[in-house]
């Protein structure tokens, strides 16, 4: 299910929660995104819910947790840096 023809893309605006978790397995995670054909542990569709990876860490077993971790490495960070954000304020004060 690599193929990006095979997910739902959602839009997730900066520091809203962005991990879509299978709600009837809890096994699958996503990052801003779900499998058009359900999920790939369970079968189970329109069953995921957003977390943040802060909420995720409060509630999720390890395995979850990791597959979490994985794709904050893949997509770089979950949310900007402080230095970003304020280069983005700098530049519109200008």
């Amino acid at each position: 299910m690599s193929d990006s023809s095979s997910f739902w893309s959602i839009e997730c605006p900066v520091g809203d929660p962005d991990l879509f978790v299978c709600m009837n397995c809890l096994e699958e995670v996503f990052r801003a995104q779900v499998p058009i054909q359900g999920c790939p542990g369970c079968g189970a569709v329109s069953s995921f819910e957003a977390f943040s990876f802060d909420s995720l860490k409060d509630w999720g077993t390890e395995e979850l947790i990791q597959k979490a971790q994985a794709l904050g490495a893949q997509s770089g960070t979950s949310t900007p840096s402080a230095e970003l954000i304020s280069k983005v304020d700098d530049s519109l004060s200008i």
